[in-house]
Formats: structure tokens, sequence, C-alpha cells
């Protein structure tokens, strides 16, 4: 298991460690954004479990926008390049980090990644973390904003299952939605229930990579983003995204 976090064995990891290495790490989360509001660059902390269709959504993001902005990506595993390599493919400026046997990116690594991509040449940076719906909602990696994407085929009880994750969540992608049709026993409906018992402010959009569904909502919530967190009430989102938003 992580070896960083405390999630594999709780009578090995001291509290006092851990909160050693949480301080640590925000530090250097401090420092990354410090970067990213100079540079005017929108980072994103995207999460989800193994399978959740992150990469997919990234993919369709980037044909959706179609160069309308600049694009690059940190994508986290523990082994493999395949969904940097599938980025790169997409057009996105891409590096993998490859963990070994953490299970979540922190911000040294996000930092030492950035020393090797064109990230400042961009305007969103989206940090693909590693596949696991507990410890990557623990690590600040300097982002402005969590975004956690939830497969339908994942079961409806995920956000009351794993609530640390939601609770960070400013907004949770409801991804593979084409599948329904295949899922009777699957609801939206109870979905967004679950969420709104976890999320402080629950947001969700449902979104499909394969049918392009959502994803011109979703890219509106980056743009709302891109004004400063917490703008979405301000800037007069369409009705069609903010009934997607309210759940």
């Amino acid at each position: 298991m992580c070896e960083t976090c405390g999630c594999g064995d709780s009578d090995v990891v001291s509290v006092e460690i851990q909160e050693s290495i949480l301080a640590t790490n925000d530090h250097q989360a401090a420092h990354n954004r410090e970067h990213f509001v100079r540079d005017g660059i929108l980072a994103i902390n995207l999460m989800g479990s193994p399978g959740s269709g992150k990469t997919a959504l990234l993919e369709a993001t980037a044909a959706a926008l179609g160069g309308d902005r600049r694009l690059t990506a940190l994508s986290g595993d523990l082994a493999t390049d395949h969904d940097a390599d599938r980025l790169r493919a997409a057009g996105i400026p891409s590096l993998s980090i490859t963990t070994g046997s953490a299970c979540h990116l922190d911000a040294k690594m996000v930092h030492k990644a950035l020393h090797h991509t064109p990230w400042d040449e961009s305007d969103t940076l989206f940090i693909e973390n590693v596949g696991n719906l507990v410890c990557p909602a623990v690590y600040d990696l300097g982002q402005q904003a969590n975004v956690v994407a939830l497969a339908v085929t994942e079961g409806e009880d995920k956000p009351l299952k794993y609530p640390v994750m939601f609770r960070k969540a400013d907004l949770v992608l409801l991804t593979k939605v084409d599948l329904l049709p295949h899922l009777p026993g699957i609801s939206i409906e109870r979905i967004a229930a679950a969420l709104a018992e976890t999320m402080p402010r629950a947001a969700m959009i449902p979104v499909s990579a394969v049918t392009g569904e959502g994803i011109g909502s979703w890219i509106e919530w980056l743009e709302a983003e891109r004004l400063g967190p917490g703008s979405h009430d301000a800037v007069g989102l369409p009705d069609s995204m903010t009934d997607e938003m309210k759940v």
C-alpha cells in the first residue's frame, strides 16, 4: 500500500509522522500554487477510481476545445506511461509521473515534473491523479480546484463509502452516462442524493466521452473557474448548465 499517507497500516504510521508529512507537502503545494497564480494558469486536480474515465475525459475535452485553450497534463500512475501517451496523441503535452508504490501524487512529485513540461506555456494544467478514492484527496498539490470523475458503473454509494474524497471535491463529473441504458439499477437521482450528503456544495455534471454529452457544460465550468474560485454564481451560467450542476 501507500508508503507515505498511512492508509496501509495506521498502527505503523504515527500521527506525528503523518502530520509532519502533510505539513511538508502543504509547504511545497503553496509554492506550486504561487507559480500557477503568477502565470495565470488554471490547475485542476482530477481524481477518481481506476477506470473512471479520467483520461478519456481529457481526450474529449481537448477535442471539444479544438485548440481554443492551451492544455498541459501530468498523469500519475503506479507504472507505465500509457495515459500520458494517450493524452499526447490527443494533442495535450503530457508527462507521466510513475509513483512505483505510492497511491497518490504529492506536491513534490508535481513540482519536479513541472521542470520537464511546458506547463508555463499553457493556460490550463490538468493533474491526473493516481486512480484511487482515498489518498489523493488528502494531498494538496497547489491546484485551484478538485474535480472527481465518478463513473455510473461504480455504483450509487461511492460518495457515502468514500466521503473524504467527495467532501474535498469542487465538482463531480458523472462519467460514462452513455452506459445508463444498460444499467437499469443505477439512478442518477440516487447518485445526486449521495453527493448532496457528502459535498459541502454539491455540483455534478453528467458527461460522456463517447457521445460528447455534458462536455460543453464541463468546459463552461472550467471557464467560470478561470475567473476565480467560487465565480460560478457570479458569471451568469446558462440555465442548461446550472440545471446539470444543481443536485
